[in-house]
């Protein structure tokens, strides 16, 4: 990853994560206030979500000031494995607040003659916010996309779950106000089950790139015909992948003949190199050179028989 590169990613998540932060301190104060004042469990619920990103939105901050940071002593590779965990630190922020929100719903939903029946205005709030949250979504998704950041599409798709949850919470609300009261704690029951299942997401993905697992197998077949497809290269083994941050790392055995000198062989690991890097978003290809005999030019059928 050049320099320029960088520099771009870096201010380009400031900049979408700023702008988030100042779309969800507004919507959690407003959706908090008129949740309180409309007696409305899910408009509450949708705040807190959208506190949660606040939360998440601190930690992409963070970690996008020190993922761009140069190799040093501690760390050879880089800084880029500052966004998996902060990848991660939203996975669970989600996780514990989804659980949350599914505690309280529950118990609301324990005694259904307490439930009051919602204010108005709280739907009006809900569909504000979820234009908000959708608009969020399609612009801080189109940045991470362009800057191929995953922390970023994660931040993202954490907005998009908003978006849902507010749809879930209007659609709850107007069941409220026609009569049907269980139908906000309901609301709020869904919205804690769709945060949940976002953190658990996040959760999982992050944390298989921290110990080191593969990338998906799409992509390890395409490594594996750019290094089998450069000239010299007779065959590949122990393949290996790893993420670090949004780049891969590579490390393979590649079979060439024998008789090369040290300078050809060499020649050889390189192009294998530069190809894999020019189709992946790839940060090192480590090569081991394995020696093989040249193919068998001899027609076995005019091989002299033995007597």
């Amino acid at each position: 990853m050049n320099a320029h590169n960088s520099l771009d990613r870096q201010a380009a998540g400031r900049v979408s994560t700023l702008v988030s932060v100042a779309v969800n301190i507004v919507l959690s104060v407003l959706q908090l206030l008129i949740g309180i004042f409309a007696h409305s469990q899910a408009l509450i619920a949708d705040a807190l979500h959208s506190f949660s990103d606040l939360v998440s939105d601190g930690v992409v901050l963070v970690a996008n000031k020190h993922s761009q940071k140069a190799p040093d002593a501690d760390h050879p590779h880089g800084h880029l494995r500052f966004e998996t965990a902060a990848s991660l630190s939203i996975g669970l922020i989600l996780l514990a607040v989804g659980i949350g929100l599914l505690w309280n719903s529950l118990t609301k939903l324990q005694n259904p003659e307490a439930i009051p029946e919602v204010h108005g205005i709280a739907l009006a709030v809900a569909l504000v916010a979820l234009v908000a949250k959708e608009g969020l979504f399609r612009y801080m998704l189109r940045v991470a996309k362009r800057v191929r950041s995953s922390m970023l599409a994660a931040n993202a798709w954490h907005a998009r779950s908003d978006a849902a949850s507010s749809l879930v919470v209007a659609v709850g609300i107007v069941a409220n106000l026609a009569g049907l009261h269980l139908a906000d704690p309901l609301a709020a029951l869904i919205v804690g089950l769709m945060v949940a299942r976002m953190g658990w997401k996040f959760t999982y993905a992050s944390f298989h790139d921290l110990v080191d697992g593969s990338v998906d197998q799409e992509t390890v077949e395409r490594i594996h015909e750019q290094l089998v497809g450069t000239p010299g290269v007779q065959g590949i083994h122990d393949l290996k992948t790893r993420r670090s941050g949004d780049m891969i790392l590579v490390e393979v055995d590649l079979e060439m003949d024998g008789q090369l000198t040290i300078a050809q062989g060499h020649a050889i690991a390189v192009r294998a190199r530069e190809r894999v890097m020019a189709h992946e978003h790839v940060l090192d290809v480590m090569t081991h050179f394995d020696p093989v005999k040249p193919p068998c030019t001899t027609d076995p059928a005019k091989a002299e028989s033995p007597e």
